[in-house]
């Protein structure tokens, strides 16, 4: 394991890894991305196996077509991608975790109410 400085985070993956996720939830073939690089499928194969690395040039091309920062395909630093189904799933929880607070709110609101009707009516049973 290498020494983590405060400024360095280690997501565990290679860049051959990191690569592969990502073009993985972008959705893409092997050809295609290799395709939009500019560059072959057995190159970018290479490169997903971690039997070679791309030029600095490719890093920038390659994380633009990926959709991700340079600096999460190099290092894993920064947020790692997700797939659209992720976020969309992620985005309904949050909703209905809203959702949830206003009915919770309105609950409490109901029985602070009934508890106040009670206390008038027990009241009113003792005079």
């Amino acid at each position: 394991m290498n020494d983590m400085t405060p400024d360095t985070y280690d997501d565990g993956d290679t860049l051959g890894g990191r690569i592969t996720r990502a073009r993985d939830l972008a959705a893409l073939t092997l050809e295609d991305a290799a395709s939009h690089i500019g560059v072959t499928a057995e190159t970018l194969a290479e490169w997903e196996t971690d039997r070679s690395e791309p030029r600095a040039n490719k890093v920038m091309t390659l994380a633009g077509v990926l959709g991700v920062s340079p600096a999460w395909l190099i290092s894993g630093a920064g947020d790692a991608p997700q797939s659209q189904g992720m976020s969309v799933a992620i985005d309904e929880m949050k909703g209905e975790i809203n959702r949830l607070r206003e009915l919770a709110l309105q609950v409490t609101a109901s029985v602070e109410t009934l508890e106040t009707r009670l206390e008038t009516l027990t009241q009113a049973a003792h005079d």
